[in-house]
C-alpha cells in the first residue's frame, strides 16, 4: 500500500504537467478539466492508500513489539541463575523495552520513509526520460552518489549509536538499582554520594548522546548543501531548456517538482538509513547482553519428567564454577522416594551448589542426576520443576497480594487450599493483622514484610505445590528457633510421602529427620541418621556440640 501510495504521488506530477500544457494551449480546456480529474481522484487514491497504510503498520508494529518483548523474555529466561546475578534487574529490562521501540521504528523506518523515496525515484526516471534523456541520466547520477556518500558516512558513525545504546541502558539499570534499594542509600546516609555517582553515569550518557545526535546533524548539514547545488542546477538545465524551446512549461513544472521530491526523498532516505544505524546499535547492544548463548538448554525432542514416588540420586556428580575451582567432586547420593533428608556442612563446602544442580539451574560438569530413574539433563526444564517445591534462603516475592504470591505455586488451587498452606506455615495469623489481610500488596520484592514473614510465605508455596519433592535451602534462617521447630515438625506431618531435601543451618531441626548429609569441601564427608552421627563424634557431632555451646551462651 505505501508503493502505491508513493506511486500515485509521482502520477500526480505528471498529471500536473498536464493540466499546466492543457491550459498553456488555446481551446484545450477539455483536456484540462480531464486533467483536473484525475490530478483529484489521484490525490484520494494516494490519502486513502497511506491511511490504510497506517492502519496495518501500527497494528503490524504493535503487535510485533508484543512478541518480540515475549520472545526475549523467553530466551532471557533460559540463562542461568548466575548470569542473572552478573547483570542488573534495571539494564535488562530496559534493553528488552528499547529493542523492541527500535525495531518498530526500523519497520516504520522501512514502510515510510525508505520504500517511498524508492519508489518516487523509480517513477521520477520514468517521467525525467519522456522529458530528457540527458537530464535524467544526471539526476540519477546525482541521486546515487548523494545516497552512497550519506550511508558511508552513517556507517562511520555506527559506533557512537552503539556506545550511546549501551551507556542509556548502564543508566537505565543503574537508577533502578539505586530506587530498589533505597534502604541502604537511606540508612548509610549515601544520598549526596549516590547523587553524585548518578550524576556522574548520567553525564556520560549525556555525552555518547550527543555524540551520536550531531554526527546525525553533520549528515543532515552535507545534504542541504548538496540539495541547494542539485536543485538549482537542475531548475537551471530546465529553464535553459525550455528558453530554447526544447521541453514545454509543463516539463519545467514536472521537473521542479519532482527534482525537490526526489532530493527532499533522498535526504530523508539516507537519514533515514543512518537512523536505521542507530536502531541496530540498540538491537546490537541487546543482542550482545541477552543474547548470549545459553548454557542450560533442553536436548532437542525432550520428554517431561514422569512423576512418581520423588528418588533422587547423584552419581558422581562434579561441578565448578568457572576456573575457581571444584564446587563438588564425585558425589555418590542417593535419596529413597519418600525419605527427609537434610544436608549440613561449612560455608562455602558445596550445600547450595547440590540443590542447584538438581534444579538444573547449571549443568553438571561431570556424572549425572537421576529423579526417579530419569536422568534431569534428558528431560525439559519446565517438567523437571514442577516436580519440585524450592524454597531458597532468600525469598523474593512479587509486587502481588498475599494471596498471589501464595497461589504462585499453584494457579488453580482454591483459595481453601491456600487458607490450609498458610496455617501449615504458621504464617495465618500474622497474615490476618496485615492492613487487608490476604488482599495486602506486599510490595517489590516483598518489602512490607519482614524477613521471617517472607519465609513463612515462600514455605506456605511449596506446601501448597503439589510436588513429590521438597526443596528447602536454609528456608528457616530469619526464623526463630521455636517457630523453625514448628514449621519443620510441620513439613515431617505434612509431607510424609514426599522426598524432602534441606540446608539447614541450625541442626537441632533436623532432629526428625531420616537422615542427614554432611557435606566438606565438596564432597559427602558423612551420611547417617542425626543421632547415629552424634554418637560418632565427627564433623556433625562437633558443629552441633558448638550450636549447643553457642545456644546455652546466649540463654544466659
Amino acid at each position: 500500500m505505501a508503493t502505491g501510495a508513493a506511486g500515485c504521488a509521482v502520477a500526480v506530477q505528471y498529471v500536473m504537467k498536464m493540466l499546466v500544457d492543457a491550459m498553456a494551449s488555446q481551446n484545450n480546456s477539455n483536456t484540462a478539466f480531464f486533467a483536473l480529474g484525475i490530478f483529484i481522484a489521484l490525490i484520494a487514491v494516494e490519502s486513502l492508500l497511506w491511511r490504510a497504510s497506517g492502519w496495518l503498520g501500527c497494528r503490524a508494529t504493535i503487535g510485533v513489539g508484543v512478541d518480540m518483548r515475549l520472545d526475549l523474555f523467553d530466551y532471557l529466561n533460559g540463562h542461568p541463575i548466575r548470569y542473572f546475578s552478573e547483570n542488573l534487574a534495571g539494564s535488562l529490562g530496559q534493553r528488552i523495552t528499547s529493542t523492541a521501540g527500535a525495531f518498530g521504528a526500523f519497520m516504520n523506518t522501512m514502510v515510510w520513509r525508505i520504500l517511498p523515496p524508492c519508489v518516487d525515484f523509480v517513477g521520477a526516471l520514468i517521467v525525467f526520460s519522456l522529458v530528457d534523456t540527458s537530464m535524467m541520466l544526471a539526476l540519477a547520477a546525482a541521486v546515487v552518489v548523494l545516497m552512497c556518500g550519506l550511508i558511508l558516512f552513517g556507517e562511520r558513525g555506527r559506533h557512537l549509536h552503539r556506545t550511546f545504546a549501551a551507556q542509556s541502558n548502564q543508566a537505565a539499570g543503574d537508577l533502578v538499582d539505586i530506587i530498589s534499594n533505597m534502604w541502604s542509600v537511606k540508612a548509610f546516609s549515601a544520598h549526596p554520594r549516590e547523587r553524585g555517582r548518578l550524576s556522574g553515569i548520567f553525564a556520560s550518557e549525556a555525552r555518547a548522546q550527543q555524540a551520536s545526535w550531531m554526527y546525525t546533524e553533520r549528515a543532515r548539514f552535507m545534504h542541504d548543501i548538496a540539495l541547494w547545488l542539485l536543485a538549482g542546477g537542475m531548475l537551471t538545465w530546465a529553464v535553459t531548456l525550455w528558453s530554447r524551446g526544447g521541453i514545454s512549461p509543463g516539463d519545467v513544472v514536472v521537473v521542479s517538482a519532482l527534482t525537490f521530491r526526489i532530493l527532499h526523498g533522498s535526504r530523508d532516505m539516507a537519514l533515514s538509513l543512518v537512523d536505521l544505524v542507530q536502531h541496530f546499535g540498540v538491537i546490537d547492544d541487546t543482542l550482545r547482553v541477552v543474547g548470549q548463548p545459553q548454557t542450560v538448554r533442553d536436548v532437542i525432542g525432550a520428554p517431561a519428567l514422569v512423576k512418581r514416588g520423588g528418588m533422587v540420586e547423584f552419581r558422581k556428580v562434579s561441578f565448578s564454577y568457572g576456573s575457581a575451582g571444584e564446587a563438588l567432586h564425585e558425589i555418590n547420593i542417593e535419596i529413597p522416594a519418600g525419605q527427609k533428608v537434610g544436608i549440613v556442612g561449612p560455608s562455602g563446602a558445596g550445600k547450595s551448589t547440590l540443590i542447584h544442580l538438581l534444579q538444573r539451574l547449571y549443568d553438571v560438569n561431570g556424572g549425572s542426576i537421576s529423579i526417579d530413574g530419569q536422568n534431569i539433563a534428558e528431560v525439559t526444564q519446565d517438567s523437571l520443576r514442577r516436580s519440585m517445591a524450592v524454597v531458597p534462603q532468600d525469598i523474593s516475592l512479587l509486587h502481588r497480594t498475599v494471596m498471589d504470591n501464595i497461589r504462585f505455586a499453584r494457579p488453580d488451587a482454591t483459595d481453601e487450599e491456600i487458607f490450609r498452606a498458610a496455617k501449615a506455615a504458621h504464617c495465618d495469623r500474622f497474615i490476618h493483622k496485615l492492613s487487608e489481610g490476604y488482599n495486602t500488596v506486599v510490595g517489590e520484592r516483598g518489602t512490607k514484610l519482614s524477613g521471617g514473614q517472607r519465609q513463612r510465605i515462600g514455605i506456605a508455596r511449596a506446601f501448597l505445590k503439589d510436588a513429590p519433592i521438597i526443596v528447602l535451602d536454609e528456608a528457616t534462617s530469619a526464623l526463630d528457633t521455636e517457630s523453625e521447630m514448628e514449621i519443620q515438625r510441620s513439613l515431617v506431618r505434612m509431607m510424609e510421602d514426599r522426598t524432602v531435601i534441606a540446608v539447614a543451618h541450625r541442626l537441632s531441626t533436623l532432629s526428625a529427620f531420616d537422615r542427614v548429609l554432611v557435606v566438606d569441601q565438596g564432597q559427602i564427608v558423612e551420611d547417617g541418621s542425626p543421632l547415629d552421627l552424634r554418637r560418632q563424634g565427627s564433623l556433625f557431632d562437633r558443629m552441633w556440640r558448638l550450636q549447643a555451646e553457642g545456644l546455652a551462651v546466649e540463654n544466659t
